[in-house]
């Protein structure tokens, strides 16, 4: 069934056996906990949009957030988003749940056996209505980003820039690295490439003006309704 929990800045939809949900609403509060306490610890962590150096003294999902910012070119903090979601869908697998997808400001942890669509919302007039059609055995990052939708910060002007991982918190740092790169339709390709070809990212997509740029290995497109689909962009 699907569950909607809203704490702070932290807005999630989840998608997991409903004797777990108490479990997963906890997993919230402690990775949340985590991340604020390493900001209280060092303010600078929390507002850089630069790599921050990976400290062996750091928590576990600490650590997780620089390298992937490490590997992006970004700030620990542009991958926040996927890090609750990894680690709140982490928490459901481990406790047995038949599936976890958990999809938080846009950026979406996936695991799921049975095959379902993920829409990308991208206000867009060519990429409209899409979603991605998948099943997955492990849990999966499917993050996006944009100037145009939703709260994230972007340096670039693209409607949708949208990566998968097999690493949740890389897809959400490298989604963000796409959208600062995509500057107007003539940057999509290399921007795409430049980002796909990151070690660790499966494949990514970015829209801008009228064009669309796709890189790697994607999930088959398909037409849906995306107002009934998991969002994977707000």
């Amino acid at each position: 069934m699907k569950h909607y929990f809203r704490y702070r800045e932290t807005y999630l939809t989840i998608l997991c056996d409903d004797d777990l949900i108490r479990s997963a609403e906890d997993a919230v509060f402690e990775v949340r906990g985590i991340v604020e306490s390493k900001i209280a610890e060092d303010p600078f962590f929390g507002i850089t949009y630069d790599p921050y150096p990976v400290r062996n003294s750091d928590e576990p999902v600490i650590r997780r957030m620089c390298q992937a910012s490490e590997k992006a070119g970004v700030g620990p903090m542009a991958g926040i988003a996927g890090t609750v979601a990894a680690f709140v869908a982490e928490r459901l697998v481990e406790l047995g749940s038949s599936e976890a997808v958990v999809e938080n400001g846009g950026d979406i942890a996936f695991y799921s056996p049975k095959k379902r669509s993920v829409g990308i919302f991208a206000d867009h007039p060519v990429f409209n209505n899409l979603a991605f059609e998948l099943a997955s055995d492990r849990i999966i990052g499917i993050c996006s980003s944009s100037k145009k939708i939703g709260p994230s910060v972007s340096l670039g002007e693209s409607n949708v820039s949208t990566v998968l991982s097999d690493d949740v918190i890389l897809a959400d740092c490298c989604a963000t690295a796409l959208g600062n790169l995509v500057k107007d339709e003539s940057t999509l390709a290399p921007s795409c490439e430049t980002i796909g070809s990151v070690e660790g990212v499966t494949g990514c997509l970015a829209c801008c003006g009228g064009k669309i740029a796709m890189f790697g290995d994607l999930p088959e497109l398909v037409r849906a309704d995306t107002s009934r689909l998991v969002d994977s962009n707000q």
